[in-house]
């Protein structure tokens, strides 16, 4: 680093001060970035300034419990269009959103767009990514929580996912003519 210049860590945290984002640097060169969304509330995104790269890294969701091909094609479609990040698995797995951007590029304005990929493609997937692969479950909690009174604010989303299992198929019936 030549005399004047700011270290990768000096740019990120200065960014992440100017974005007025929460955050915390539990550990030299790592930063943990709360990104808030609308359909999934929270997305926790790791910036770690290795000696050659710095590396972002945000938790999406598990493992689907169902429809497994189309959860991962649906997420692999997605990540052919998305700059920056892109889907990844972990052993288990679990969904990240991840990427890499060389630290001769660390800027504030690329943090700003990096985050601001994680956040969209993060917020903007959730929703349909939980339907693919988590309807079931969704079912389930929606009647546990109708059943004790709970509320079902944060699954008002995914109504038509109920509705269609409580509601008579009216679709497939002919109307009957009055004779």
């Amino acid at each position: 680093m030549a005399a004047g210049e700011a270290s990768a860590e000096d740019v990120i945290q200065a960014a992440l001060d100017g974005l007025g984002l929460d955050y915390e640097h539990p550990e030299p060169h790592a930063y943990l970035v709360r990104l808030d969304g609308q359909h999934k509330l929270a997305t926790m995104t790791w910036l770690i300034a290795g000696e050659h790269s710095l590396q972002v890294e945000a938790f999406f969701c598990r493992q689907p419990d169902e429809n497994h091909a189309a959860f991962y094609r649906f997420l692999l479609e997605r990540s052919a269009r998305m700059y920056g990040v892109h889907f990844a698995l972990d052993r288990a797995g679990d969904v990240y959103l991840t990427g890499r951007l060389p630290l001769a590029a660390v800027c504030a304005t690329e943090i700003d767009t990096l985050l601001g990929c994680v956040l969209t493609y993060s917020d903007e997937t959730f929703n349909e990514a939980l339907r693919i692969g988590f309807a079931s479950a969704i079912r389930r909690e929606w009647a546990w929580r109708e059943k004790r009174g709970e509320s079902l604010a944060n699954l008002r989303p995914f109504a038509d996912l109920v509705s269609d299992t409580n509601q008579p198929d009216h679709r497939n019936q002919q109307q009957k003519s009055p004779a």
